[in-house]
């Protein structure tokens, strides 16, 4: 076996030392038409550290000309990873060198680059195995040390025309990547509670969440305050790839505040001897640690999901949409109740995209996400009008979910590039339709470049999408920490700002009856006071609610949409997103004649006042901790961004039910509260209070491992916030990009 030492990007073939070479051995023909490149992807040492815990999950991928023709599996949290891969590859020039390049997997296609270089076909000898080191560079900063791969080359010449083998090669590595995006079944896991854990904190108490990680899915559970036996009562559900199971790491931690939380002990769940459709409880002590850990986990067969060509899918057949329909029929509400329904989507093209790299092109793919679920299209190089043609089909656990639909540009060294996405609810799909949908930013609040062209249909029963409205939404995977903005702080600040205003304009209104500023009002209130308190009995409550519903129903059918807030958000989100790129330094209307400041200012002055704090810590060599004390205000500071957040969602998420911005929830509403009616109507209160109160006392009794859940806040979580609602809103498309006309395409 040789060795041979290969550096990146530029090297110069000069300088390579062959050990044990000999001046016997041929080079390879001069053009024998084609060649075998057999390659055994054997290990990394030393490579770069891209994730917060020191490690990384590297992957590598092999590249020819530009195209993409192999990609490694993942190791996951290893430096030093062995993978033991083996590829053949049909090359017809020796002239075009082998590119390596190595990433860090991170869920969210946020993939870390760790590291280049180039194997020089030329430099091969034939039919002899070469031991190849390559080390690891990064173009941008060629100083840094990124570790080694090792690999085993072997060329042999072919004769012959070898294209079709070549198709065939190609469209079984497509095959691969398509397999590789399914997942062959769901893993709910069930976090009931701990018991005995290792005291932390000073008081004897720890404040302990859980993380939990199976391949590049990631859960956090919820952090339950002062306790060493928590009951955390949460679910998470994880795709399964691997046939062969795979492991679940489990890790628990001790929140801190103003400092790095504390490291409570770990265990692991080996999936593959679990048998499936069956839930099984594991009582698993803490290693490195104190204590156990209750779980239930539970193994089910894949649901339906699916990426085909365009020309094969199932809707498009009448027999299959027609068992799909049967399948969704009223008639089976009650069967497999988490099986809502099927979307079908078709990515058929995209024009006038952004031009990502510097040759005034992009290497756009796109990517289909509903809700943890992601799969996505190959890439269409140097093209700013690609086509794509894939159907995707998904099952619906949710018909409250947002199909989101990213464009993203495939960089050479680097993760991907954003150029523009769209989030569509899927109750808002209008099956059939080819439709050109206007690309928007990251934050989705205002446009970006390039238009994408989509068709897709649902098909789902209402009464389970109804049920499962009343069941904890489903959480996403683990995403980037929170951090504090400025304009977010005082968004939501703005936010909670209405909503009070709200309630005190209705307070003023009702008092100005009693203070008689209109006599009309004030009798027409005296006279409703009078019959409602005289007739009241307890199902007017519910009857009372159905009325601004009906109302707000028949202004909307009449023409008179009362819904201005919405615009009023989609202004002061287009206001923020100016200020972004707006210096600080920009003069701000000063104080009002009575010397006050303007309210949307006092907030600015608050965060500038932590601001200078953070300063003057950080500059101040004889304050103790200033670290902790920085991560202490900023904590504050998220905490309070996101309780303004959830204060004030709250709030327009009860106005937009009554706006009728989502009509299924609108109407579901109403069938709840005429429900209510009849039912406090007929049977008397005390009756429906004892049956509350056995329900809640025998509830753990019936079934110790239940998941608690309050079903009004769910059915508030599935009903969008103004924030959400101007997400979610269709931009206007430019006439010329017809679903039925196509754009020449430009390849450069």
């Amino acid at each position: 076996m040789l060795a041979l030492s290969l550096s990146s990007v530029g090297r110069s073939l000069t300088g390579i030392n062959i050990a044990g070479s000999s001046n016997a051995e041929t080079a390879p023909p001069a053009n024998p038409g084609m060649y075998q490149l057999d390659i055994t992807l054997k290990r990394g040492h030393n490579l770069a550290i891209r994730d917060r815990g020191g490690t990384s999950d590297p992957y590598v991928k092999f590249k020819i000309a530009g195209k993409e023709v192999f990609r490694s599996r993942t190791i996951n949290k290893n430096l030093n990873p062995v993978w033991d891969e083996r590829v053949s590859l049909l090359v017809d020039s020796l002239r075009e060198p082998l590119y390596v390049k190595v990433f860090d997997y991170d869920f969210g296609l946020q993939d870390d680059f760790m590291g280049s270089a180039y194997l020089y076909l030329e430099s091969l000898e034939n039919q002899r195995t070469l031991d190849v080191t390559l080390d690891l560079e990064d173009p941008q900063y060629p100083e840094h040390n990124l570790g080694t791969l090792e690999l085993a080359v072997t060329l042999s010449p072919k004769e012959g025309d070898f294209r079709e083998a070549q198709q065939h090669s190609s469209m079984r590595l497509s095959d691969v990547h398509r397999k590789a995006q399914l997942w062959r079944g769901i893993v709910s896991i069930s976090l009931i509670e701990a018991h005995d854990l290792q005291p932390m904190d000073a008081n004897g108490l720890s404040d302990p969440y859980v993380k939990f990680r199976l391949g590049h899915q990631k859960y956090k559970s919820k952090t339950i305050p002062k306790t060493l036996n928590p009951q955390w009562r949460e679910q998470f559900d994880f795709h399964l790839y691997e046939e062969q199971g795979g492991f679940i790491d489990i890790t628990v931690w001790d929140k801190d505040a103003g400092k790095k939380d504390d490291f409570m002990g770990r265990c692991s769940i080996d999936l593959s001897p679990l048998s499936k459709e069956h839930t099984h409880k594991f009582d698993l002590p803490l290693e490195e640690g104190e204590g156990t850990l209750v779980l239930l986990v539970t193994l089910t067969g894949a649901a339906t999901v699916s990426i085909s060509d365009l020309s094969v899918n199932i809707l498009d057949d009448t027999h299959e949409r027609h068992q799909i329909r049967q399948r969704y029929s009223v008639l089976r509400s009650f069967h497999n109740l988490k099986d809502v329904g099927v979307v079908q989507v078709k990515v058929i093209r995209s024009e006038g995209l952004m031009a990502a790299d510097v040759t005034g092109k992009s290497d756009p793919f796109c990517v289909v996400e509903l809700s943890n679920d992601r799969l996505q299209t190959h890439t269409v190089y140097k093209n700013l009008n690609p086509e794509w043609n894939k159907v995707f089909t998904f099952n619906v656990k949710d018909i409250h979910s947002v199909l989101e639909v990213t464009v993203y540009d495939e960089d050479r060294d680097r993760s991907a590039d954003f150029l523009g996405k769209v989030a569509i609810p899927l109750l808002n799909i209008q099956n059939g339709e080819r439709k050109a949908y206007a690309l928007k930013s990251k934050e989705l609040t205002g446009p970006t470049k390039g238009v994408i062209f989509l068709e897709i249909d649902v098909i789902f029963n209402a009464v389970k999408a109804g049920l499962m409205t009343l069941i904890p939404k489903e959480q996403k995977y683990i995403e980037d920490e929170p951090r504090v903005s400025k304009q977010l702080l005082l968004q939501n600040f703005n936010r909670v700002r209405r909503c009070i205003l709200f309630l005190i304009n209705a307070g003023c209104y009702i008092n100005s009856c009693f203070e008689w500023d209109s006599t009309q009002r004030s009798i027409c209130s005296f006279l409703v006071f009078v019959l409602v308190v005289w007739n009241f009995e307890l199902y007017m409550i519910p009857l009372v609610l159905l009325l601004p519903l009906a109302w707000n129903y028949i202004l909307i059918s009449s023409g008179k949409d009362t819904r201005q807030e919405v615009q009023a958000m989609e202004d002061l989100l287009e206001n923020e997103d100016e200020d972004y790129d707006k210096d600080d330094k920009v003069p701000r209307p000063g104080p009002s004649e009575d010397g006050r400041l303007p309210e949307s200012h006092i907030l600015e002055d608050m965060l500038a006042s932590w601001h200078f704090e953070w300063i003057r810590v950080m500059l101040d060599p004889e304050r103790k901790g200033f670290i902790n004390k920085l991560y202490a205000i900023q904590d504050v500071c998220i905490s309070v961004q996101n309780a303004l957040d959830e204060v004030a969602s709250y709030g327009e998420r009860i106005k937009n039910t009554f706006n009728w911005t989502v009509p299924f929830l609108s109407w579901l509403a109403i069938v709840a509260l005429c429900v209510a009616t009849v039912l406090i109507y007929y049977i008397p209160l005390r009756y429906i209070v004892l049956l509350w109160g056995v329900n809640k006392f025998s509830k753990k009794l019936r079934d110790p491992y239940t998941i608690d859940n309050n079903e009004l806040l769910d059915f508030l979580s599935r009903v969008p916030s103004d924030v959400q609602v101007v997400q979610y809103r269709e931009l206007k498309v430019d006439p010329s990009h017809s679903p039925n006309k196509r754009r020449k395409n430009n390849p450069g």
